[in-house]
């Protein structure tokens, strides 16, 4: 298994956890964040939900990203939201094996860890993403972890789960 996707809703901690993941597997972080178009950016700054039209090219290069590390044996763990199965489904065309970790929290708690922020996606667009989110279902390779554990604690738990499927990276 060399790709890990880290999933949820904004605030669930996908670049906390999938950045301590990545440095205690000794594998390549890519948050998928950094692959936003400026239009999509500048359509969430303002407040306004990307739709599934704006979401597709961005999904179709974090497949390809994945899909390239792959190819170069090497092991990645990716912070996505990858808030709907179809979405999920388009990073499988890439890399079919990939592994999901559902951060999952419920929109109180999530609420609570946005208004902290001094940066990151407006609270205001927590609502259409809660709306959105459709949990891994029974066939989809993952696992599913409560944010309110510790980051140590969720990082643990994931090691855990992936011990028999985990082999070293070749880079």
């Amino acid at each position: 298994m060399r790709s890990i996707v880290v999933m949820g809703v904004s605030g669930s901690g996908k670049t906390t956890i999938a950045s301590g993941l990545a440095l205690r597997l000794g594998s390549e972080y890519i948050d998928a964040d950094w692959l936003h178009s400026p239009e999509s950016i500048a359509k969430m700054a303002a407040g306004q939900p990307l739709d599934d039209v704006d979401r597709s090219p961005w999904l179709h290069l974090v497949g390809q990203q994945m899909k390239k590390a792959e190819s170069d044996e090497m092991r990645t763990v990716v912070a996505c939201s990858a808030l709907k199965r179809t979405y999920r489904d388009i990073l499988r065309e890439y890399v079919p094996e990939a592994f999901f970790v559902f951060l999952d929290g419920s929109l109180a708690q999530i609420r609570e860890r946005i208004a902290t922020r001094k940066s990151g996606v407006p609270a205001s667009l927590l609502t259409s993403q809660f709306a959105t989110l459709k949990g891994l279902q029974d066939d989809e390779l993952g696992m599913r972890v409560d944010i309110s554990l510790s980051p140590q604690e969720i990082i643990d738990q994931i090691v855990e789960k992936l011990g028999v499927w985990i082999t070293p990276s070749s880079k």
